[in-house]
């Protein structure tokens, strides 16, 4: 059985632009959130970054999941497996093999902002697992967490690293908002990138092929599609700065001269100063005891943890 559950709108994703892009230039420093990066160009250029070899998240992580999922599988059992900015899906299959083996699974949630992207990625989900009820949400995270369907004990897999993206108010509000819909025999698989050196942090953001900085410039097209602006994609640099007081990764947009930026849809005006930079993009690194505080803290207990040295699994149980 296919079902899309939709609580998001197109209308409801305008706003939200609009929203964030009125706010975000009129902060000092200026900032953009990195969800707006994923238009169907943004989202290929982002397939295109995790095939680099500056770029190990995405290798890493699938070594550990090939390692480890019949092991996660074995330890939670689902009957529902939920993945949130599941996207195509594609690193999941891992997962929904091994839970498949172990004769519990039932139903896959693929949970995902883009209508799109969950109509593309069903059809094929369907035919590779005949009689797994496959039903999807179109939803944001920061509203719709509650509404997830299907049958407990459920494994939530919120992967890629993602979570780093979150700054800490934030990512503590999520994961509590998270746990607060998980009940005992739950469990949440969560993927973070680990702290390292800045000499391999840094090149992962801004590889020496360039695709980095096109997918970074990407949000400058989708506001300027989208409200009517007039962006010159040509008049701002890609920046990857490693803040090792925060720990974490920020991509960053720097204008190259003095400009004023009109945004029609919006009625606003934004001046840019040469050398200004505005932030699109904090990607957060992280160690072990870290994860496991951030957790606790949000009623989770850590039980296992996979890592090869650059990324890590984490298996936490409500």
């Amino acid at each position: 059985m296919t079902t899309i559950d939709r609580h998001l709108t197109a209308d409801d994703l305008a706003r939200a632009l609009r929203d964030d892009v009125t706010r975000g230039l009129a902060a000092s420093p200026k900032v953009l959130p990195p969800k707006y990066f994923y238009d169907a160009r943004g989202s290929a250029l982002f397939e295109d970054v995790t095939r680099l070899p500056e770029y190990y998240p995405t290798r890493a992580e699938r070594g550990l999941l090939v390692q480890h999922a019949t092991a996660i599988a074995d330890l939670t059992k689902p009957h529902t497996l939920v993945e949130l900015g599941s996207g195509s899906s594609e690193k999941t299959h891992l997962l929904l093999e091994a839970a498949r083996r172990t004769g519990s699974l039932q139903t896959y949630v693929p949970f995902d902002v883009s209508s799109a992207a969950l109509e593309e990625a069903v059809p094929g989900l369907v035919a590779r697992y005949p009689g797994l009820d496959v039903h999807g949400v179109v939803g944001d995270f920061e509203h719709h967490l509650d509404r997830l369907p299907g049958e407990r004990p459920r494994l939530v897999a919120f992967l890629g690293g993602t979570i780093g993206n979150f700054e800490p108010a934030h990512r503590a509000a999520f994961l509590a908002a998270l746990a607060a819909t998980m009940s005992p025999g739950d469990a949440l698989l969560l993927g973070t990138d680990l702290v390292k050196s800045a000499d391999r942090l840094v090149p992962a953001y801004d590889d020496a092929a360039g695709v980095t900085a096109d997918f970074n410039l990407n949000v400058l097209r989708v506001i300027n599609r989208e409200l009517d602006a007039d962006f010159d994609v040509d008049a701002f640099e890609h920046v990857a700065v490693w803040d090792a007081e925060r720990e974490w990764i920020e991509m960053r947009l720097r204008s190259l001269r003095d400009q004023t930026v009109t945004v029609a849809g919006l009625g606003i005006r934004a001046a840019f100063a040469a050398g200004e930079e505005m932030r699109t993009e904090i990607s957060a690194k992280f160690r072990e005891e870290g994860v496991r505080r951030e957790l606790a803290e949000a009623g989770l207990r850590l039980t296992h943890w996979w890592s090869d040295g650059d990324f890590a699994l984490s298996l936490a149980m409500a």
